[in-house]
C-alpha cells in the first residue's frame, strides 16, 4: 500500500530526490521536472500494483492473473504513479491536465508504451498534448524505476 500508519501521507504534488525545483511558473508557463514513481517522504518506490491504491490498480490493468501483474503491473503502476502526481501538481497551483500541453516521456523498455499509453490516456481527453518518447538506459534513484515523465502546461496568471 502507499501508504501506511507507521509513513507520512504522500506528497499531493511532485517532490524532487534532490536539490532542484520540482517545479518553474514562467509568467504563463508552467515546466514540471521530471517525475518518478518514487513517494520521497516515504522512500516508497512504486515497484507495482501493490503500491498504489487497489481500486487504480484494477482499473489500470491489474488482473489477478500471477504472470501477467507481475510482468505488466511495475509499467502501469508507475505510469499511473507518475501521471497522478503531474496532475495532483498541476491541481495544486489552480489548474488541470488539459493545462498540460507537452510531454516528454523517458522510458527504460520502449516495449512499455503501449502499457504507459493506456494509463495516459485516462488523465488526458483530445487533444492529448504533444508528445517525445526515448529510450534511455537507466534512470535514478535504482533500477526498478522504468519512466520518467516531464511536462510542460500554459496556465495564465489570474
Amino acid at each position: 500500500m502507499m501508504n501506511n500508519d507507521a509513513s507520512p501521507p504522500p506528497s499531493p504534488t511532485a517532490k524532487p530526490l534532490a536539490k532542484y525545483a520540482p517545479y518553474r511558473r514562467a509568467g504563463d508557463f508552467i515546466f514540471l521536472s521530471g517525475v518518478i514513481a518514487v513517494e520521497p517522504t516515504s522512500g516508497l518506490i512504486v515497484k507495482g500494483f501493490a503500491d498504489i491504491p487497489p481500486e487504480v490498480a484494477q482499473i489500470i490493468g491489474q488482473t489477478g492473473e500471477f504472470s501477467s501483474d507481475i510482468k505488466q503491473g511495475p509499467i502501469l503502476a508507475q505510469s499511473w504513479f507518475v501521471l497522478n502526481k503531474i496532475k495532483t501538481t498541476m491541481e495544486s497551483l489552480g489548474g488541470d491536465m488539459a493545462d498540460v500541453f507537452k510531454l516528454v516521456q523517458y522510458f527504460k523498455n520502449l516495449d512499455h508504451f503501449a502499457l504507459y499509453s493506456s494509463v495516459r490516456n485516462r488523465f488526458f481527453e483530445s487533444p492529448s498534448p504533444a508528445s517525445t518518447v526515448v529510450q534511455v538506459s537507466e534512470m535514478l534513484p535504482t533500477q526498478d524505476i522504468l519512466i520518467e515523465v516531464e511536462a510542460t502546461a500554459y496556465l495564465p496568471l489570474k
